[in-house]
Formats: structure tokens, sequence, C-alpha cells
């Protein structure tokens, strides 16, 4: 039995969007999306894409029973990320007056054996499920869980924080969710470049090879190498882990002290990095950058330890999922775009606080401007 076919015997009244998005009109974009272009063109993505970011709208829907969700991701990590989206999505689905039960598979960033594992779990419990969502801890470790998954006719698999199919697998899931590291690797490069000039020496705390560092790393180093002339001098990979980010920045201040720029890959590594240079009081010597735009990262943007960051619309993958789900209970799911991709921005030590906090409220908009309890 199809996902299609179950999700619609749970329904015992559907009133089809469709009638009803044409009465009401096209709902309008929120105020800053215009933070980034679209990541496409495409008229589905851009129709999607002003659905997330702009207020719910709840479908008049009936459930016999609650819409089952498997969420298989690496929330034990220093970044808060996974925990916001998690938030963010089950806030959008009770906004849209969806019944769902959510069984969470958790793991650290680095566990990619325990992912294996839970994997194995869901796909034996396949009847429990409607959609299983998976972070997976790098894209080509868990390449097999993904397809074993999406093979499944049991379920639709999303993906969290990936979006690069490979052509040559055999079963592909139903969508991705994520940021593009590539439109934030360009988007950084653009500002360091404006910001500092070009004909700078750089050094990099690069995580684990793989599609994500090729991304947010190789592709930032090769843009401002090309763009901007920088030598890159060292790399290190600190397998995304705060204590490689620290070793990191170490090596890089004893060994190179004509490094001035510091590129992070992700939010653990950058602690670790802002740690150290606290640590050698060396914060007038290297100018650090982090990724993704957590709350830690922008804290510490305030107190001038980290100076810019490509920050993400933090919420917009979680209440994309949201709306995916809805799309699904409806018979849309032609209208859910195979890769939804949120908006993103550079934060830098330049912004005024009201700058900073407007694009946080949005970012932030239903995880919450505080740390979250984890």
């Amino acid at each position: 039995m199809t996902i299609t076919t179950r999700l619609f015997l749970k329904l015992s009244t559907l009133v089809l969007a469709a009638a009803a998005h044409a009465s009401t009109g096209p709902v309008p974009a929120s105020k800053t999306e215009s933070v980034t272009d679209p990541a496409s063109e495409n008229t589905v993505e851009r129709a999607f894409q002003q659905v997330v970011s702009a207020p719910s709208q709840p479908p008049a829907l009936e459930q016999n029973s609650p819409v089952s969700i498997a969420l298989i991701y690496p929330n034990a990590d220093i970044s808060d990320f996974w925990d916001r989206n998690f938030v963010a999505m089950k806030s959008r689905l009770d906004e849209l007056n969806i019944d769902y039960n959510i069984t969470e598979f958790s793991s650290a960033q680095l566990e990619h054996s325990l992912q294996d594992r839970h994997t194995d779990e869901v796909l034996k419990r396949a009847d429990e499920f409607d959609f299983v969502i998976l972070g997976p801890t790098e894209l080509q470790v868990q390449a097999s869980n993904i397809q074993r998954l999406s093979a499944e006719q049991q379920f639709s698999t999303f993906i969290w924080a990936f979006h690069t199919p490979d052509e040559e697998w055999s079963h592909k899931p139903a969508a991705w969710f994520d940021f593009s590291s590539s439109q934030g690797a360009q988007a950084m490069c653009d500002f360091l470049l404006q910001e500092l000039g070009p004909d700078l020496y750089f050094g990099m705390n690069r995580g684990i090879p793989g599609v994500t560092d090729q991304q947010r790393s190789q592709e930032f180093k090769d843009c401002v190498e090309s763009e901007g002339h920088w030598i890159n001098l060292y790399e290190h990979f600190g397998q995304y882990q705060k204590a490689g980010g620290a070793d990191g920045a170490a090596l890089i201040l004893k060994n190179f002290p004509e490094i001035y720029v510091l590129h992070n890959a992700n939010t653990a590594m950058t602690m670790g990095a802002i740690e150290e240079a606290d640590r050698r009081d060396a914060h007038h010597d290297l100018y650090i950058t982090g990724w993704g735009g957590t709350r830690r990262e922008i804290q510490k943007i305030r107190e001038g330890k980290l100076d810019a960051t490509p920050m993400r619309m933090s919420d917009d993958v979680g209440v994309a999922t949201a709306e995916a789900v809805r799309y699904y209970l409806q018979g849309r799911q032609d209208e859910v775009p195979e890769i939804y991709l949120g908006r993103i921005t550079v934060v830098n030590n330049h912004m005024t606080g009201d700058e900073i906090d407007r694009l946080m409220k949005e970012a932030f908009r239903y995880s919450g401007l505080k740390e979250l309890q984890r």
C-alpha cells in the first residue's frame, strides 16, 4: 500500500486545498524574504517558499488517527540546528491543526553506526510510520540507509540538512530540506572580499571529507583564491567537533602567524576556535568566521569575538517539512519541491543590534530567541 493510499484512508473528510487556495489567492511573502534570492526560479519552489515564509494557513482536515513520523537525526551536537527545526516543525504542525506523533532516534554527529541501527529499527517498524525524516551524519556514509528508507513503500522519506541527490542511486527520497552550503560559501566569499580585500593569507577548520565540507570549505577556498588571490597556508580537519576547532586554531596561531582569516565549517568548530583565541588573547590577530548563524554564533558576534557567519533563517527547514506533511495529506505532493532550500544571509560585526535582532526574530520565529533546553 502506498503512502498516498494510507494517508487518504486516515482522513475521513478532506477539503481539497486546491480549491481553497484558488479562492483565497496567493499567500504574501514575509517581509524578510528578500534576505536572499530564491535558490531556484522554479515555480513550484517559489510558491512553496512563499508558503513557508508566510504565516500558517490551517487547512480544513479531519483525521481518524495521528500522522506518525520517525525522526532520525544527530541532534546530540553542539549546533542547535537540529533541535530548532524539530521545534519549528512541531509548532507549525500544531498551527496547521494536524494531529501527529513523532518518534525520535538521536545520535551524535560522528555516530554513523548508531544511525545504521536506527535505520534498521525504523524499517522493522515500517508499518507504524507515515513519514521518516533522516538527518544523515554524513551523506555518503548514510547513502545506503537513505536508499533503504526511500525504497520502503509504507512511508515517505524526507532528508534534512542535505540537498544533493545521487543520480546513480536506485531509490531516492521524496524530498530534501536544507540550506545551500554552496550559496553560503559564495555569500561569505563575496562579503569577505568586499570587507577585507584581496591578497590575504587564510586558514581553515574543515569538517569531515564529504559533500558538506566540499561545499562549505572547498568552494569557499576556490572562490577567495580565484577572485581575491587569497593564499591558503593551512587546513585542519576538525571533524565538526569543538575540540577539533580549538586544535586547528592553536596550530594556526602557533605556526602560521601570518594567517589573518580562519574559516570554520560549523558551529562546534567555531566555538572551539573562539575559545582558543580567547585563551591566547588573539582576537586582534585573527578574523574568525563561523557557519550557520546559530544562536551561539550570533551571541559571539555581539561580544566581538566572531566576525562573520552565513546565517540561516533557521526555522525554515522545520516549517517547510511541516508544510510538506500538510501537502501530502491533501494529495498535493506534486506541489512540494524535490529540493527545498531555506533563506540565508551573512551576519557580521558591523551590523547594528537592531539589524541583528530583526534577522534573529525571523530566523527563530518558532524555536525562540532563548537557548534551547536540551
